[in-house]
């Protein structure tokens, strides 16, 4: 009998062991109990695969000659852009996805400048939003354009959007009617997932490079969903004295310890309750997390993996009190 392979996840399919991945109560279904799960019901079953699998996907992917898309979150681009490129030397187009989540009055001019700024090579870089159907058609010519045989490898870190991406190409240009699994949630692409869009194209989804260091693999299912705005962010500004501070629900302290009068403007999701408090001396909310200093400088982002950023004006000396798990960088401002 020939393997079948789960159209949602990529997962290879079987009916033998329900505790294991790809289970299906019959190997008939084109899904495996995972993603029907997911897909009908929102319920989401953690499966843990280790990156060096995902690398070894990549490495795998740059030892063809196809056109590569890097798709990712423009709310929570990586700290090191280069590092998938680093892997792929094949020609590729980095995809700016989500752009619904920032604020229309943002140039896509602006966002694309930043990451030409970077010097990393792309043949494009090119901004979408598959919610908004934005850009989408611009991207399929350029795409066409740039192919180099009829595949087309679609890579990223976890929920970049990769299968939404591709789910919207083939409600485009496509009589396909497969649909990948898409989930808020991180690691819901298991393995390597093939659509044709036509008989001139081939769409191949890797898995998502998992970032262990995101927010999001620390925070349980209800804080994910509040986290991943569902519309357009309304920024949130600040002004802070020294000695205030702005705590984030219960994830993220952020004390201005030493500076002028300074504006913090938030880029994170519009369901997330923000505190400011007027006293940091005596108030200990959240000085149990772990502690990290920066000293900011004139426009400046703080980043905190998974969750978004915070644009700051002037130069500041901040203290940062978040899981220890998860990473929080400074940048350049974006915006």
């Amino acid at each position: 009998m020939n393997e079948k392979y789960c159209e949602g996840c990529g997962v290879l399919l079987q009916d033998e062991n329900v505790l294991q991945e790809g289970y299906t109560t019959s190997l008939e279904n084109k899904i495996c109990q995972r993603c029907f799960r997911m897909k009908h019901y929102g319920e989401y079953q953690t499966v843990t695969k280790s990156n060096e699998e995902y690398l070894q996907i990549l490495k795998t992917v740059g030892e063809t000659k196809d056109l590569v898309l890097y798709v990712t979150d423009l709310l929570n681009l990586e700290k090191n852009i280069g590092e998938i490129r680093s892997l792929i030397p094949n020609k590729m187009i980095l995809v700016l996805n989500k752009r619904d989540a920032l604020p229309k009055s943002i140039s896509d001019e602006k966002l694309i400048q930043y990451l030409e700024k970077e010097e990393i090579h792309f043949e494009e870089v090119i901004v979408v939003s598959t919610v908004k159907n934005y850009n989408i058609d611009y991207l399929f010519r350029r795409i066409k354009f740039y192919q180099t045989s009829k595949n087309v490898y679609v890579v990223g870190h976890t929920n970049a959007g990769k299968s939404s991406l591709i789910n919207k190409l083939i409600e485009n240009y496509s009589d396909n009617t497969q649909e990948l699994t898409m989930s808020a949630l991180p690691s819901t692409t298991l393995n390597m997932v093939r659509i044709d869009i036509n008989e001139h194209l081939t769409f191949i989804d890797t898995p998502g490079l998992v970032d262990t260091s995101s927010i999001l693999n620390h925070v349980d299912e209800e804080m994910i969903k509040k986290i991943s705005p569902k519309k357009e962010i309304k920024p949130r500004t600040y002004q802070l004295r020294k000695n205030q501070s702005l705590i984030i629900e219960d994830l993220i302290r952020i004390d201005y310890v030493e500076g002028e009068k300074n504006s913090f403007t938030l880029f994170i999701s519009n369901d997330l309750k923000v505190k400011r408090l007027l006293n940091i001396i005596n108030n200990e909310q959240l000085r149990d997390k772990n502690k990290i200093t920066y000293q900011v400088k004139y426009n400046e982002d703080l980043v905190i993996n998974g969750l978004g950023f915070i644009k700051i004006v002037d130069k500041a000396l901040i203290d940062i009190y978040i899981d220890k798990n998860v990473d929080t960088f400074v940048r350049k401002s974006l915006i």
